[in-house]
């Protein structure tokens, strides 16, 4: 087999226990096929952003995979995950009971109509790149900035990390 691919996903939720919700999903992830879960970040609260009207907070997380699956395929998967879960098309920035996002896919750059790579957005969410230098302070994105750069230059966004018995959050470190 080809060396796999490394792979961060996002995870959120602010609806029907949060952190319960991105335990479940954690553990979903570790069964997706071909993949498999090497860590995890802590569990992280952060204010919804560019929400048209008042919701609750959301519990943030990251994982890192390694996966022999292309990305359109890791994602459906991850689609799949989010609707066992009960999300629903919504609006933009919606509540949502789960929010999976692919981060970080190796170094690549894609866009196409179902899939941006990276995220288009990961640099201007504390609630990413926090978890995500917490896994990997070093960590270089495609575009050669540092991880831990971009979290420094969003000081204003409100994020704490949770204490994993607050999250009831298990610290996931496989590898």
């Amino acid at each position: 087999m080809k060396r796999p691919h490394r792979v961060f996903i996002g995870l959120g939720s602010n609806l029907h226990q949060p952190a319960r919700q991105l335990r479940r999903a954690l553990d979903e992830l570790s069964g997706v096929t071909r993949t498999r879960l090497v860590a995890a970040s802590g569990f992280y609260r952060s204010a919804p952003l560019g929400c048209p009207e008042p919701q609750p907070d959301y519990v943030n997380a990251v994982a890192e995979l390694e996966t022999a699956l292309p990305p359109e395929a890791l994602l459906h998967e991850l689609q799949a995950i989010e609707t066992r879960h009960g999300r629903r098309p919504g609006y933009r920035n919606a509540p949502r009971v789960l929010d999976l996002d692919v981060l970080l896919f190796d170094q690549k750059q894609v866009s196409n109509a179902i899939l941006t790579l990276p995220h288009p957005r990961m640099c201007e969410r504390a609630f990413v790149l926090a978890p995500l230098v917490e896994l990997h302070p070093e960590l270089v994105l495609p575009d050669g900035r540092k991880a831990a750069d971009c979290l420094a230059a969003l000081g204003a966004q409100r994020i704490d990390r949770l204490a994993p018995q607050a999250a009831e959050a298990p610290e996931y470190k496989v590898a």
